[in-house]
């Protein structure tokens, strides 16, 4: 079995793909659920996130190789003193071997100083237990999803939200630096190339940001609730009609998260965790699992 680096090339970014599509349909499987489709959306963002962080965090980001087969692969970067771990995934013929816990171990000496970390952890139990053993604390997340209720949802006078774009980087690292401890930095030029829309709020009593992709709420940070619920209501309200809203890794602090999607008409139901280690839940955020 060999352990190495991963390339940014369309390769190593499809052997990655492979092998968390395989592992994470087992894990469904497992749990009586079914993994969504893997559209040709999808797959460019999956592979275009492992050749971006191939090339930002080479330090973090590890293929295991068994018989020339990739059967594993752990991604992670690392934020002004913040660690997180983007991606973890075995085949499932290769469980039981010991390749995780190397794999994690490689990347997670890529944050050797750092004083934070994150996860966004699966409903996996084995790796659960895994990031636990490894000083993380576990907090159970939500995610909602449906067909948003328009006439539901409150009037959207009062705070103005404005769409986005790179100039608002400075902005948009300055609220992270508040929220979660630290900027995001390159990731979001990635996250403007990648996704459909950013949305900004910027007012005397503070800012926030919100990106959205299709029903999905990519990343929400905010300097307090109620422009966090103001950026998820106006995220609400723009996503098509006919489309699924999804809205996931909400902890048990994002109160004005469970109040803006559950009066959108929204079903809840816990899934998976945020694992933390350095650091409380940051609020009012809702991270990414891809860039945290």
């Amino acid at each position: 079995m060999l352990l190495r680096p991963v390339r940014d090339s369309a390769s190593d970014a499809r052997a990655v793909r492979e092998v968390s599509t395989a592992t994470f349909a087992a894990m469904e499987a497992e749990l009586g659920g079914v993994a969504p489709p893997w559209t040709p959306a999808r797959i460019a963002l999956a592979e275009g996130k492992t050749r971006y962080l191939a090339v930002t965090d080479p330090g973090g980001c590890w293929i295991a190789e068994d018989g020339g087969q990739v059967v594993g692969a752990a991604l992670a970067l690392r934020r002004e003193g913040l660690w997180g771990l983007s991606l973890y995934c075995v085949l499932p013929s290769a469980q039981g071997k010991g390749i995780g816990r190397l794999l994690l171990d490689h990347a997670a000496a890529y944050g050797r100083g750092c004083l934070r970390g994150m996860i966004v952890a699966s409903p996996d139990p084995r790796a659960a237990r895994r990031y636990h053993a490894a000083g993380f604390q576990l907090h159970p997340t939500m995610i909602f999803t449906g067909q948003v209720d328009r006439t539901a949802l409150p009037g959207v006078e009062g705070i103005p939200v404005h769409l986005g774009d790179a100039s608002h980087r400075p902005l948009l690292d300055s609220v992270d630096r508040r929220v979660r401890g630290g900027a995001h930095g390159p990731d979001h030029e990635q996250l403007l190339r990648a996704h459909e829309e950013l949305l900004v709020v910027d007012t005397l009593a503070g800012s926030g940001y919100c990106y959205r992709q299709g029903g999905r709420i990519i990343l929400l940070s905010a300097t307090s609730p109620r422009l966090a619920s103001r950026l998820l209501t106006e995220a609400l309200i723009r996503i098509p009609v006919g489309t699924e809203a999804r809205v996931s890794n909400a902890t048990g602090g994002q109160d004005w998260a469970v109040d803006a999607c559950l009066t959108a008409g929204l079903s809840v139901s816990t899934r998976g965790y945020l694992a933390l280690r350095g650091m409380r839940p940051p609020v009012p955020y809702l991270p990414s699992a891809a860039y945290l």
